[in-house]
């Protein structure tokens, strides 16, 4: 009876006869063999990878979905492929099992895969300046406008008086508020002697008049 590892050698040069010059067929080392399904641009592609063990045939290979090849593949196809895989390898025990494992995929592609969408999904983007967006509080914001100082509004009337009062750049003249002065000493009745008249302080602010030469 062969051993094992006999046993491999045989299956070995029979692969590398049955599938010489077969593309989708790579053998990666002396127990590690590789089949690849579908186009390489079809998002439905796949390969599986099948590893013989010290024991194998009499043990079943050790099945690798998780390549970089089979990044796309959802989760639920591979262990959909896994799971038809495992159950074939069981009924071969002790034979030569690697080409019947390949094969047998092949009659069930479509089934197997039948989950597996035939394009990339498409992926929206969001815009960034959602980011930026604030949630404002409405009752922060009325106490923010409550701690607001309220500005003194004037009327047409203050504004005029306020205008008249300017040379028109904003600069006051002199002796603006000299009638304002006389009218609060008058009104406390805390009159100085010494104080001088609105009439006097009119004077003394009026032009002097000189007399025309003849």
């Amino acid at each position: 009876m062969s051993t094992p590892l006999e046993q491999q050698t045989d299956e070995r040069e029979a692969l590398q006869s049955i599938y010489e010059g077969d593309t989708n067929f790579k053998e990666t080392d002396s127990v590690t063999f590789q089949y690849k399904y579908g186009e390489e641009d079809n998002y439905k592609s796949f390969l599986v990878e099948l590893k013989w063990g010290e024991n194998y045939p009499d043990e079943a290979p050790t099945i690798n979905m998780n390549t970089f090849y089979n990044r796309n593949l959802l989760p639920a196809v591979k262990e959909e492929i896994q799971s038809a895989l495992s159950t074939e390898a069981a009924q071969w025990l002790g034979c030569g099992m690697t080409y019947t494992l390949f094969e047998c995929l092949k009659d069930n592609l479509e089934q197997l895969t039948a989950a597996q969408p035939e394009s990339a999904p498409t992926v929206v983007a969001v815009d960034d300046g959602v980011s930026a967006l604030k949630i404002s509080d409405p009752n922060a914001d009325a106490d923010a406008r409550k701690k607001e100082p309220k500005k003194e509004q004037l009327t047409k009337a203050q504004k005029r008086r306020q205008w008249e009062r300017t040379d028109h750049k904003g600069d006051r003249e002199r002796g603006w508020d000299w009638v304002d002065l006389v009218k609060h000493l008058s009104q406390t009745g805390g009159k100085n002697e010494d104080a001088p008249t609105a009439a006097e302080i009119a004077a003394s602010n009026a032009p002097a008049l000189h007399p025309l030469n003849n």
